[in-house]
């Protein structure tokens, strides 16, 4: 029976998104289609599965390895100084922080009220029930929709961190305190020492990791298992909780810049393997025919998962300061999610006999409630918003006649586009063919900031004069922009600035070699120069950063029949590629469509961060 119950698991993991794909759902989450099966092959339904010492396991390496891969999904961008530019007013960490402080308040007034009614004494067991938050789900849903690394998806991913780690950090101390054990508190700092040490000591030998490793040896993988087993058995050593220590490794292994391969091999071990077991056990593990012959867990079971709503309901004005009023309700009714840590808060809490079996179970089934409405409601209400499609901002300085058809068209593709100029006569001209043009009589950089032209993700100059395209190209450097593109209008130009320039990253383009190269294009290949100037057709370029489609041969592109590529850029090299070239994370593909419309969907999907 042990061996057919691992099979069957097995078979489980692979039939759920082949049956998900096959009939179109995808209103659901992967993980909750994993839990809701193993509760029906478990102990409430058909009792197919039984639990082993094996699955469990495979089980308790899924969590730890769920808790190390959320770990690394934390984007510590978000923590860093702006760099000189001004920050969004309600940046993702301020909404996170207010939504969890909120939902902290509501806890409290809700263990009270339970205490006072007598549905449940332990106000302290009920504040880190209620605010927690599974992580695991919340990132398998926004991966599923793609917004984990947009402004919505990072708010939503940063509440949820502060639902597993504060509750996390809080059930040790619940435990410690409630086994006469109080004293060893203050060693899960030896923990936090232990993740620092950690960090140093492989900071620099991980670029060299990389550069010796190979196919036997995967050394970023086994550096990866290494900070996992050596932060989780620390973990366990001071009488904190192992997935802490994981979640931990998860953020060491983010801070040492793995490459997207190695979060590419670590993602396909985790969720291809050891997370799905962890999600079916979860199920197979609850027994739901007890509870349904236990009249006082059923009336607990809506009661809970009312103050499970409850809880989270303070995230929802918060996250309105922001974003529109539709996505804000479904992004916080996604952090309703639990179910990760409210089982082994409930096992600590049962061997510590602060809680009743009954109360546990009811606890377990409200739990699985929400986890299984949560992320559906979610999926239902969210619509990727504006904020959401925009592919980069862009800020012309300078509007003139090689400026504005650039900025147009652009404009049609979702990029957002900005434009400056001190001409008052090209002001009035231009006026009214762009969007958001502005003119200054003398600009300067107090405009500029003001202005905040230079939070952006490109900024072009493109004056006509070199002397403040350099100028303009060099405070764009210093207050930070990404990539500052400059116009060199003079041939015999400073060669000197163009060379200081060139080594802080400033980009270069020259409208004399372009016109050369096309009035070339035109002698030596009419029909290649009536495809660079028509409006409809062209070559088109796009960075491969939707991870989804990393690693897959061209020929298994969805939209493969609707564009051709010619040519593909991987660092610095070119790749003449055929149907069976493999795509990779941060490949740049060159290529030409139908017309603008199917442009501008391949590069929304395939530029999509995922």
């Amino acid at each position: 029976m042990t061996q057919l119950s691992m099979v069957l698991v097995m078979f489980a993991a692979l039939l759920i998104p082949i049956l998900m794909a096959r009939f179109k759902i995808s209103g659901v989450p992967t993980a909750v289609a994993e839990i809701v099966i193993g509760i029906i092959i478990g102990k409430s339904c058909l009792n197919w599965v039984q639990v082993t010492t094996d699955l469990n396991g495979l089980s308790s390496l899924g969590v730890i390895i769920l808790m190390f891969l959320s770990g690394m999904e934390i984007d510590f961008d978000l923590f860093k100084p702006g760099n000189g530019q001004e920050q969004p007013r309600w940046s993702p960490v301020k909404l996170a922080i207010m939504a969890f402080v909120g939902t902290l308040v509501n806890a409290l007034i809700l263990g009270i009220i339970l205490k006072f009614t007598g549905l449940f004494s332990d106000v302290f067991l009920a504040i880190i029930l209620f605010s927690t938050v599974a992580l695991g789900v919340v990132i398998a849903t926004l991966k599923e929709k793609e917004i984990l690394s947009r402004p919505m998806g990072q708010t939503i991913l940063l509440t949820a961190v502060l639902g597993e780690v504060v509750p996390m950090f809080a059930l040790t101390v619940y435990a410690s305190v409630n086994g006469g054990d109080g004293s060893r508190i203050w060693l899960i700092v030896l923990l936090l020492l232990a993740a620092i040490i950690l960090l140093r000591r492989f900071k620099q030998p991980y670029i060299w990791f990389t550069q010796i490793t190979k196919a036997t040896t995967q050394l970023d993988i086994r550096l990866a298992f290494f900070l996992i087993f050596t932060l989780v058995i620390i973990a366990e050593t001071v009488g904190a909780e192992n997935i802490l220590g994981a979640f931990l490794a998860g953020m060491v292994m983010k801070l040492l810049e793995p490459s997207e391969a190695t979060r590419d091999k670590l993602t396909s071990i985790g969720y291809g393997f050891f997370i799905p077991i962890f999600f079916i056990m979860t199920g197979v593990k609850l027994n739901l025919r007890t509870l349904v012959t236990n009249p006082q867990a059923l009336m607990l079971i809506p009661v809970l998962v009312l103050c499970f709503i409850l809880a989270k309901a303070w995230a929802f004005p918060v996250y309105h300061l922001r974003f529109n009023r539709r996505n804000s309700f479904a992004g916080s009714f996604l952090t309703v999610t639990t179910i990760t840590l409210v089982l082994p808060s409930l096992q600590v809490a049962r061997n510590l006999h602060t809680i009743t079996a009954t109360q546990s179970d009811a606890f377990i089934l409200a739990a699985v409630i929400v986890c299984i409405v949560a992320p559906i409601i979610f999926n239902s209400q969210y619509h990727l918003d504006r904020e959401d499609l925009i592919r980069q901002r862009v800020v012309f300085l300078g509007a003139n006649e090689l400026t504005i058809p650039v900025a147009q068209q652009l404009g049609r593709n979702w990029f957002d586009i900005r434009m400056v100029t001190d001409d008052e006569k090209n002001y009035k001209t231009y006026n009214s063919q762009v969007d958001d043009l502005k003119y200054f009589d003398h600009l300067e950089e107090a405009e500029l900031e003001a202005g905040k032209y230079f939070d952006t993700d490109i900024m072009v100059t493109g004056f006509r004069r070199d002397d403040k395209n350099f100028k303009y190209s060099r405070l764009a450097k210093q207050h930070g922009v990404k990539r500052v593109i400059m116009a060199q209008v003079n041939r015999t130009a400073d060669e000197k600035q163009i060379e200081t320039l060139g080594s802080e990253g400033v980009e270069f383009f020259n409208p004399f070699n372009v016109e050369a190269s096309v009035l070339r294009s035109l002698i030596e290949s009419p029909a290649v120069y009536q495809m660079l100037t028509s409006t409809e057709a062209g070559l088109f370029e796009v960075r491969v950063r939707n991870g989804k489609y990393a690693d897959r041969p061209l020929m298994d592109l969805p939209f493969v029949d609707q564009i051709t590529i010619s040519r593909i850029r991987r660092g610095n090299q070119w790749i003449v590629p055929t149907g069976g070239t493999t795509i990779e994370y941060n490949d740049h593909l060159i290529f030409t469509a139908k017309n603008l419309g199917i442009v501008s969907t391949i590069r929304r999907e395939l530029s999509k961060p995922n």
